[in-house]
């Protein structure tokens, strides 16, 4: 199995009022789902499976993205889910490659905890928004990291 693991990308924070669940993606946030949606289709990353956090911002992060159509599932499981809970979501499912989006602290120690050697790009330990992860997973975790970026990589 490959196993994608992607954080959404950068949200809309101008309406404090807004409950965080419904919060959207800014125009910064949409653009990085175009780039990343345009690296995942330029290295073959293509899901077979997304299971995404029910959010609004996981929800617009996916469709930006603009993957061939896969099944997707909208899980409010995945909403600020642990890493444990992401990697069980994962795991449950058997398909030749599954993408999750959700939401950091969660993705991140996910990405940590399933890659037995992280990449060397410094931005891994943060996780920033937008950051994506493809690991190799032929025997269970931990895997191995195939590919690693965020919106800003060159």
């Amino acid at each position: 199995m490959k196993l994608i693991l992607l954080r959404h990308a950068k949200s809309d924070w101008s309406d404090p009022a807004k409950d965080d669940r419904d919060r959207p993606l800014n125009e910064r946030g949409r653009k990085a789902a175009r780039k990343i949606g345009d690296w995942l289709k330029s290295r073959h990353h293509l899901p077979d499976l997304t299971l995404c956090s029910d959010a609004v911002r996981t929800r617009e992060t996916l469709a930006g993205l603009d993957l061939p159509e896969a099944e997707t599932e909208f899980r409010p499981d995945l909403y600020q889910a642990e890493a444990g809970t992401i990697l069980d979501v994962a795991n449950e499912r058997n398909a030749g490659c599954v993408l999750i989006v959700a939401h950091n602290p969660g993705i991140g120690a996910a990405a940590a905890e399933a890659c037995a050697t992280p990449p060397a790009d410094p931005d891994f330990a943060r996780y920033p928004t937008g950051a994506c992860t493809v690991i190799d997973v032929p025997d269970g975790l931990p895997g191995r990291c195939l590919d690693f970026t965020t919106p800003r990589a060159p």
